[in-house]
């Protein structure tokens, strides 16, 4: 009932934010792929808080736990299931909105959907339910490594902030470099200031996540309802704070003609490519080959450190009070959840179209 996701690469996450702890069920990853422990720690840590001053400063190692699926090294083909334990939880800091919607939450349609909510930090609302998510997306990048595959997402905008450069201009190794996760350091520099100067103001800005996905061999995908793209878009919209998604030109190319959007097709070494990437890797559905590439657009936390008018569940006026440890910017550590799902994405159409062929 909605958390689950993927037909073969399938994952399932369980878990509240300030339950006992939160985990994933991971289906159909093969036999035999290495299990690199090491590897899928360094993606949690990218994604765990309180790693800067410009992000929430809740103390959580994220340290995982393998309950089943692997032995000697290597996953078994059966399901892996891996658990996050909760440490830092301080449920005390949000009993002042038991009763009370926070603005743009999801408090009441939670109620409204389920008849009770669990209050404390949004329960499966709460983005905290994320760290599964990358888990998974750590084996799923572990499988996609046999293939050649690689994701990488880094921030390009924060707030008004836009880094105007194509994803081919930019050294993306650099994006770890920094802790807003952009790979130009000047304009790291400048967000950083940026998100700081609103976490001291007690407000939050927004900011876009663009990802590149290399490697991809052509033919991933399936017609109709189960376009790659689509796909992909469902997976980012997913994301806590998501509000948008677009892949290759995006909404810029309804400026060009056909006659400048068209990627020409011509043969290289034997081997078919397109003299642009307007399609962003991706026609009719599934992969040509060609580098994958979109952006994703996240919202203002809405969790502000300041009073905000809002109603009970009464229908009451009431002032909802700015506490508790959230981000000022959610996108520098949305980046590995980005690209944890793209992987997600990814993987079950690899072992998709090992179906769809002789």
């Amino acid at each position: 009932m909605g958390s689950s996701y993927g037909k073969i690469f399938s994952i399932s996450t369980f878990g509240e934010s300030h339950g006992k702890a939160i985990g994933v069920v991971i289906e159909g990853c093969p036999a035999g792929v290495p299990f690199d422990e090491t590897f899928i720690q360094q993606e949690l840590s990218r994604r765990k808080p309180g790693q800067s001053k410009i992000t929430t400063n809740r103390q959580e190692a994220d340290e995982f736990e393998v309950l089943s699926g692997v032995f000697d090294g290597k996953t078994t083909g059966t399901p892996i299931a891996l658990l996050i334990r909760n440490q830092d939880q301080r449920s005390k800091d949000y009993s002042h909105i038991a009763d009370r919607y926070r603005p743009s939450h999801a408090d009441y349609t939670y109620q409204q959907k389920y008849g009770l909510r669990d209050y404390r930090g949004g329960g499966r609302s709460s983005a905290r339910e994320t760290a599964a998510r990358v888990a998974a997306g750590a084996v799923a990048k572990l499988f996609l490594k046999e293939y050649g595959i690689t994701v990488q997402a880094y921030v390009s905008q924060a707030g008004a902030l836009k880094l105007n450069k194509n994803y081919q201009e930019l050294d993306l190794s650099l994006a770890e470099t920094n802790i807003v996760r952009c790979p130009d350091q000047n304009m790291a520099e400048k967000m950083i200031e940026l998100i700081d100067s609103v976490r001291k103001d007690r407000d939050t800005i927004g900011g876009v996540v663009s990802a590149v996905i290399k490697g991809t061999p052509a033919g991933l995908g399936e017609p109709v309802f189960d376009r790659l793209h689509a796909e992909l878009g469902k997976a980012m919209l997913s994301i806590n704070a998501c509000k948008g998604f677009e892949y290759g030109s995006g909404f810029d190319g309804v400026s060009l003609r056909g006659s400048e959007h068209n990627d020409v097709f011509y043969t290289e070494d034997g081997k078919v490519k397109t003299q642009t990437n307007f399609s962003g890797g991706i026609q009719g559905g599934i992969s040509n080959g060609e580098d994958i590439y979109f952006r994703a657009a996240f919202k203002p936390v809405a969790t502000l450190m300041k009073d905000q008018e809002s109603i009970n569940e009464a229908g009451e006026k009431v002032t909802v009070s700015g506490k508790g440890r959230h981000d000022p910017c959610v996108v520098p550590r949305a980046v590995p959840i980005v690209e944890a799902m793209a992987a997600l994405v990814l993987a079950d159409f690899l072992l998709r179209n090992r179906c769809s062929q002789k």
